[in-house]
Order: C-alpha cells, then structure tokens, then sequence
C-alpha cells in the first residue's frame, strides 16, 4: 500500500489537536495586561510547549514517510497508537495548565511524552520489520541518538517532577529544544540517494 493515506490521515489528526489545545487557553477576565499575565500566561507556557511536540512529531513524521515506501496493517495500527498518544496532549496540557503544574498532572504530561516518544519508536520499527533488512528508513536514521536519550530524559523528568514540578517541565523543555535542532539525516540520505 502506499502511504499517502497514512500521511493525510495523520496530518489531519494532528491538525485537530492542535487546534483543540488552543481553543483550551483561557481567555483573561480583565482587559489589562495585568490581567493577560495573571489569568494566562501557565496555559500558554503550558500550550508552547505541546503546541512544539506536535509540530516536532508532524515534522519527523513528514520526513519518516519521505522514505517509507509501502506500509501494511502492521505500520497502519503502530501509526494509530502514535496518534493515540498524541491525541491525549489536550487533556495533560489542560490538566498541567489548570492546576499550575501541581506534582500529579505533571508527572502524567510526561508520562504522555514518554509514550509518544514508545510509540513513535514502534512505529519506526514496524516500518523496518514491513521493509526488511534494505529499509531506506533504517538506513536513514543510523544511531538514533536523539530517538534513544529522549525516553531516557523523560523518566529523569518523571523522577523530578516528585522533587518539584518545575524541575521536570525544565527537563522536558530541554528535550523539545534538542529535537528542535534541525536534524537533517533524512534530508542528507534523499540527497545521497539522488547524487548516486
């Protein structure tokens, strides 16, 4: 099968909950400044910081599918359960915002990017075990260092957020800014690939 569908399917289930994330934030009660800062300023940190997961996993996603060349039932279901996990990010980043990042709701926003970070991993060797020793994606990725140290990162954040909650948000922002480096390796295969 192609993954045309796939792709566009995804895109729109992302989209979505963008979209649901947003229309969350609080509007402030007042009409100063004053009020913007003391009424809205967790949902929109709270809201930043999910609002660039989900364009961090379309942006990988988008280049992952660049490569894959067929998917089948196996890669369909690994994708569904990425979406699931990601669909759940409306309700941990409303939670996280709406308690001012209290200890449990921030111990559940990372264990919601720890499982998207498992799921994204599934998906990615469902895609291998579709292709076979030759995937174009497998060879794309090589190491994975980021793949690997970010699961890692998220318990640290998880173990933190026990000591102080604004420890783990730290600790998952710092993992949102190493994936915001723009990571070109599939980029640089495509490119390899042309140039051969």
């Amino acid at each position: 099968m192609r993954t045309s569908r796939l792709e566009a399917f995804s895109d729109g289930v992302l989209a979505i909950i963008i979209t649901i994330m947003v229309l969350e934030l609080q509007v402030p009660h007042g009409s100063h400044l004053s009020d913007l800062l003391k009424d809205s300023v967790n949902g929109f940190v709270s809201y930043l910081l999910s609002f660039v997961y989900i364009g961090i996993y379309w942006s990988n996603h988008h280049h992952m599918f660049h490569v894959v060349e067929r998917v089948n039932g196996l890669v369909l279901w690994a994708n569904l359960h990425l979406l699931f996990w990601l669909s759940l990010f409306p309700f941990t980043t409303a939670w996280i915002e709406g308690t001012s990042f209290a200890r449990a709701p921030t111990v559940l926003y990372g264990v919601n990017l720890l499982c998207a970070a498992i799921a994204y991993f599934a998906l990615e060797q469902a895609i291998f075990r579709t292709e076979g020793a030759g995937s174009r994606l497998r060879r794309a990725l090589g190491a994975d260092l980021k793949g690997k140290i970010s699961p890692v990162l998220y318990c640290t954040g998880i173990g933190l957020a026990f000591v102080a909650s604004w420890l783990a948000m730290l600790v998952y922002t710092v993992v949102a800014i190493i994936w915001l480096v723009p990571d070109r390796r599939v980029e640089r295969f495509l490119a390899e690939q042309e140039e051969a």
